[in-house]
């Protein structure tokens, strides 16, 4: 499974980055705006500079909700470096525009997904990712890792390249739990990442180790 931070912070990529586990990122308007960053100029400058920092895929979304202009965008946003992945809505539009742009080899990132009939659309329209949103379906008493598991079960069975990218990722156990639905991707805040490595055993087992260690 592939890890993908959701943040626009430089600081907590590189940090990530210097994990050793980070496959790539995701963004979107709302996290550009947390992190200061306004104006289309200075928008894509900082997606130019994500990449320069990971290896892997960045998503960069589209504003636009018509097909034109989501066209227009995604055209833009992948012409500025090789590993941008355009981000388009689930929308009737959206399908049309990720048909559209992987017909023209740029990879898309479907998100704002909350259903299977959704991401069917997605995987026949040639999207690269499909982004189901889990963390929102749990806010209104639904199993949003119960999709994700749905998902996967119906690309496999129908063998469609569409990997999975679980989003909307609220804690560590979304993680766990993403991992066994088969997730082909988390994206996450760098948080959630972090609270994989905590276990009060590694603490005091490490504890007891060095306190054997001084006494040699």
């Amino acid at each position: 499974m592939k890890f993908f931070i959701d943040t626009a912070n430089l600081d907590q990529i590189r940090e990530a980055m210097d994990l050793g586990i980070l496959d790539g990122v995701t963004t979107n308007p709302s996290l550009m705006a947390k992190e200061g960053i306004r104006g289309d100029e200075n928008i894509r400058r900082h997606y130019v500079e994500i990449c320069q920092i990971v290896e892997g895929d960045v998503s960069a979304e589209v504003i636009a909700t018509d097909f034109e202009g989501m066209i227009r965008e995604g055209e833009a946003l992948a012409a500025l470096h090789p590993q941008i992945v355009v981000k388009i809505p689930m929308i009737k539009d959206g399908v049309k525009a990720i048909k559209y742009l992987s017909s023209k080899g740029i990879k898309t990132n479907c998100t704002l997904v909350f259903s299977a009939g959704q991401a069917i659309l997605a995987a026949k329209a040639g999207a690269t990712y499909v982004s189901p949103f889990i963390g929102r379906l749990d806010d209104i008493s639904t199993e949003g890792v119960e999709l994700v598991a749905q998902i996967v079960d119906i690309y496999r069975y129908y063998d469609f390249e569409t990997q999975v990218l679980a989003a909307s990722i609220r804690h560590t156990m979304h993680i766990i739990q993403c991992a066994e639905a088969g997730a082909d991707v988390v994206t996450c805040p760098l948080q959630p990442i972090l609270g994989l490595l905590n276990h009060p055993l590694t603490d005091s087992g490490l504890e007891k180790f060095l306190a054997d260690h001084k006494k040699a």
